[in-house]
């Protein structure tokens, strides 16, 4: 990697000791607005890691025919949902965005070509989540989308071209969920006891495995790993974050696993910390 692939974000910025690297299972909308465990864990989380000097987020809520990245000083909240309580349309997450950051990540990837987007902004995949780590939006935000034309194992490329980001004090956030299932959701049991179906069990088990082991591999190779996989990932748009987030893993940096809980049955809010120790129990 050319070091002038980093400008204009990042080539008069000194370079640091690598940032963090999440996966947060971002679960309901309403993990925006609700007082829960997940967003908890989230805001101590956003008590312990170093400010980023901006954030790189990987939304499963962006779906885009080629890769794109937001590119607007001022990025528009997206409530993209309906159904919901009015108070949570009413949410508005103001942080900053960074066109320099953008031309940064297009000028790095060499794997296939990356749009600048002025049209987009920070869908519930993204603000839902961040607004409790950095409650007052002052940390710059931008999103990367999910180009449904490549392979996993494409986007897998692709994320591992963004590394050195970790060293110019970006956070990269991926934003899913690694069992996703909305068409198997126990409505009867969503406000009870955690609860999930012993194929969403064995899938979440079975991934974390994968992540701690670093097989990404295996993990690329989802639609082959047997029933279970299959219906924790019928469709691949919330999982995909997962391995943008476990590609940037350094070698024999911790991983933390956190959230890691059903609701309803067939989804699961489990959630990945890698290359910091966290100091406080989650």
């Amino acid at each position: 990697m050319k070091m002038n692939a980093l400008r204009p974000f990042a080539a008069s910025r000194e370079a640091t000791a690598p940032m963090p690297v999440l996966f947060l299972g971002h679960g309901s909308p309403m993990n925006a607005i609700e007082e829960n465990v997940f967003n908890a864990n989230f805001q101590k989380l956003g008590h312990e890691l170093d400010t980023p000097k901006a954030i790189l987020c990987i939304s499963a809520h962006w779906e885009t025919r080629g890769t794109m990245v937001t590119a607007m000083r001022q990025p528009p909240t997206i409530h993209d949902f309906r159904g919901f309580p009015r108070e949570l349309s009413e949410v508005q997450y103001p942080a900053p965005g960074s066109p320099e950051l953008a031309e940064t990540v297009k000028g790095m990837v060499h794997s296939g070509d990356v749009a600048l987007d002025h049209k987009w902004g920070l869908d519930h995949g993204a603000w839902s989540v961040i607004k409790h780590l950095y409650p007052k939006a002052d940390v710059p935000v931008i999103q990367l989308s999910l180009d449904y034309t490549k392979s996993p194992r494409e986007h897998l490329e692709l994320a591992l071209e963004l590394a050195l980001l970790r060293t110019k004090g970006v956070l990269v956030i991926g934003s899913g969920n690694i069992v996703h299932n909305l068409g198997l959701v126990a409505w009867d049991k969503v406000a009870g006891e955690p609860f999930a179906y012993d194929w969403a069990a064995q899938a979440n088990q079975r991934m974390k495995e994968l992540v701690l082991d670093g097989d990404l591999a295996t993990l690329a190779d989802f639609g082959k790993q047997g029933r279970a996989f299959d219906l924790a990932i019928p469709t691949p748009e919330h999982f995909l974050p997962l391995l943008y987030s476990a590609a940037l893993r350094g070698t024999n940096e911790d991983v933390t696993v956190f959230n890691d809980q059903p609701v309803a049955g067939s989804l699961s809010m489990t959630s990945f910390l890698f290359g910091q120790r966290p100091t406080l129990p989650y």
